[in-house]
C-alpha cells in the first residue's frame, strides 16, 4: 500500500474520534495564529489538514483566501460536507505535500500532521525547499511535531522525532525562530502524545 492508499483507507475506516491526533479544538494552532495578528486577506495553508478544525477557526473567523492540503482525498470530502457551504471558501488541493504546485505563495503555512512524517533526510530537504519557495518573504509558519520523548509511529508508520532545538535549527538557514513549546497532547483514548510546537518567519 502506498502513503496515498493508506490515508485514504484511513480516513475511509475510522472515525474522527478513532484517530489520536483528534483535537475538537485546536488550541495551539490558533493561539500561535493569533498571536501573529494575520489579516483576514492574507493567503493561508493547512498542509496535511485532513478533517483538521483549524480550517473551521478560518472560515469561521472570515478568513477570504484559505487552502487545504492533504494526500487524501476522503479526508477533504469529510470536511467539505462538516462545513456545508462554507465548504466554497476553502481552495482544495489533493496532493501530497512534497508534489503539490499552488497558483499562490503564502502569507501563513500550517502544519500540524506532516512534517514528521518524512522521516528520509531527502524528503525533509524537499519540504523545507518546498516552504522556502511558497512562503513569502516575512510570511509566517507553525510547524507541530511528535516531541523527542514522542511517539516513534503514528497510525502505523515510523515518524522523526523532534526537540525544540532540532526543529528549530532544520529550518534555519530560511527562517527565524519565533518561539518554541511543548505539548502534552490528549487522545480520544485517554492516552498522551508529546509534541513540539515552533513558529518561523521567513527571512
Amino acid at each position: 500500500m502506498n502513503k496515498k492508499e493508506h490515508w485514504e483507507s484511513v480516513f475511509s475506516q475510522k472515525q474522527q474520534t478513532e484517530v489520536s491526533w483528534h483535537q475538537p479544538v485546536p488550541k495551539s494552532s490558533i493561539d500561535f495564529f493569533e498571536s501573529n495578528s494575520v489579516p483576514k486577506d492574507a493567503t493561508i495553508i493547512d498542509v496535511g489538514s485532513g478533517d483538521s478544525y483549524f480550517i473551521d477557526y478560518l472560515v469561521n473567523n472570515g478568513y477570504q483566501n484559505v487552502y487545504a492540503l492533504d494526500i487524501s482525498e476522503h479526508a477533504l470530502n469529510r470536511l467539505k460536507i462538516r462545513l456545508g457551504d462554507k465548504a466554497n471558501r476553502v481552495n482544495w488541493i489533493v496532493s501530497d505535500v512534497l508534489d503539490f504546485k499552488a497558483p499562490v505563495t503564502f502569507d501563513y503555512w500550517h502544519d500540524r500532521a506532516a512534517f514528521h512524517f518524512l522521516s528520509d533526510s531527502n524528503d525533509v530537504d524537499k519540504y523545507v525547499s518546498i516552504t522556502t519557495n511558497y512562503i513569502k518573504p516575512n510570511g509566517k509558519m507553525m510547524l507541530a511535531t511528535f516531541s523527542d520523548s514522542g511517539p516513534l509511529k503514528c497510525s502505523g508508520i515510523n515518524v522523526k522525532q523532534y526537540s525544540k532545538d532540532e526543529l528549530a535549527n532544520q529550518f534555519s538557514n530560511t527562517f527565524e525562530k519565533i518561539k518554541c513549546v511543548d505539548e502534552v497532547h490528549p487522545t480520544p483514548f485517554n492516552t498522551t502524545q508529546n509534541f513540539t510546537y515552533c513558529s518561523f518567519k521567513k527571512k
